[in-house]
């Protein structure tokens, strides 16, 4: 029995730690648009707020199942979505509004032209972590609620999974920010989580793999090309 509830928990965390890879990378854009001087802070406090809704989530289990039924019941056939599709189809489509956005903001150089227009607002960050760590929640808490009646485990889980996430959050975005090869590709990542939202809330299965798997190759060949060029301008150097 106890070491039943072990594995659980130990697949609880590597479930939240996987949707942790896509919290860092949402995180580390939106903080990016603030002043230095405030992005550790609006990034702890946004997790941390993140974390306590997922909490109150999972104490919520049964209402959260529920959101799983059609949200109209008397409504029509093709329009039997439940609250669940609804706010995966609203997450998706801001998911990719605001990847793409920055995308363009990047290329076109848009943060070097004003400083004013990069500055967003403490609260509207914090309000977009949290609310897109909760589209991010959703189908992790359902899944975790099925699995196991115990709300202990799942909050164990959820608080070991926050303290690693808390950890890596600001050295990952970092390096990201200062690397726009890096940047950009992380961007074009969240435009695909943001597209199999999406799908999802469409009611399609997507096999998660297919996701992960092709974005690491990416992440692999880009780093292979950073250790290159660092090579050359060390080589360059030496000569001169």
């Amino acid at each position: 029995m106890e070491s039943d509830l072990i594995g659980l928990f130990v697949l609880l965390v590597g479930l939240e730690l996987i949707l942790g890879v896509d919290n860092v990378l949402v995180i580390a854009i939106l903080v990016a648009r603030l002043p230095e001087n405030k992005r550790n802070s609006v990034r702890n406090f946004g997790l941390v707020l993140a974390m306590v809704a997922r909490v109150i989530m999972v104490l919520g289990g049964l209402k959260l199942v529920q959101l799983t039924n059609p949200a109209w019941s008397s409504g029509p056939d093709w329009f039997a979505y439940s609250w669940r599709d609804l706010a995966l189809l609203a997450g998706g489509l801001f998911l990719i509004w605001k990847a793409v956005k920055e995308i363009h903001a990047t290329v076109e150089l848009e943060h070097h032209e004003s400083k004013s227009q990069t500055k967003g607002s403490l609260s509207g960050v914090i309000f977009q972590i949290v609310i897109l760590d909760i589209v991010f929640s959703l189908d992790s808490v359902i899944t975790a609620v099925g699995l196991t009646s115990n709300q202990w485990i799942i909050i164990s889980a959820v608080l070991c999974s926050f303290m690693v996430i808390l950890f890596f959050a600001k050295p990952i975005g970092d390096f990201i920010m200062k690397n726009v090869a890096l940047k950009i590709l992380a961007l074009a990542f969240l435009i695909v989580i943001g597209i199999t939202i999406f799908i999802e809330g469409m009611g399609k299965e997507v096999e998660k793999s297919m996701i992960y798997v092709p974005m690491g190759f990416a992440l692999a060949i880009e780093l292979l090309q950073m250790r290159h060029k660092k090579n050359l301008d060390q080589i360059k150097n030496g000569d001169s």
